[in-house]
């Protein structure tokens, strides 16, 4: 069983920068496949990022490619998602997850444990 609550959602201009955090609990956590995902108004949600169990392997969607980058901390059970020039569309709930399945991006094994979400606005 693993937890995951995210932090450091916020309101950015466009172009700025803005971190995100998720913190698991579980002795567990490190042997998961982690990933962001997001959710837009109107939209269904969809892939960000992934990141292997040992942080050696990530995959990216195509649309934040070179401006998001994910990383993990196995020690404090935490990954972190950094976000460079962000631009409106990436306007969205920002969710955690916990045991992708690596290279599936989302599409057909639905991870088992979700983070609650968290804002980010990206104002023009």
């Amino acid at each position: 069983q693993v937890q995951l609550v995210e932090s450091g959602g916020g309101l950015v201009q466009a172009g700025g920068s803005l971190g995100l955090s998720c913190v698991g609990s579980g002795s567990t956590f490190s042997t998961y496949v982690m990933g962001w995902f997001r959710q837009a108004p109107g939209k269904e949600r969809e892939f960000v990022a992934e990141i292997s169990w040992n942080g050696g392997t990530t995959n990216y969607a195509d649309s934040v490619k070179g401006r998001f980058t994910i990383s993990r901390d196995n020690a404090q059970k935490t990954v972190y998602l950094q976000m460079n020039s962000l631009n409106p569309e990436d306007t969205a709930v920002y969710y955690c997850a916990a045991d992708l399945l690596f290279g599936d991006y989302g599409r057909s094994y639905a991870p088992h444990y979700w983070g609650q979400g968290t804002q980010v606005t990206v104002s023009s």
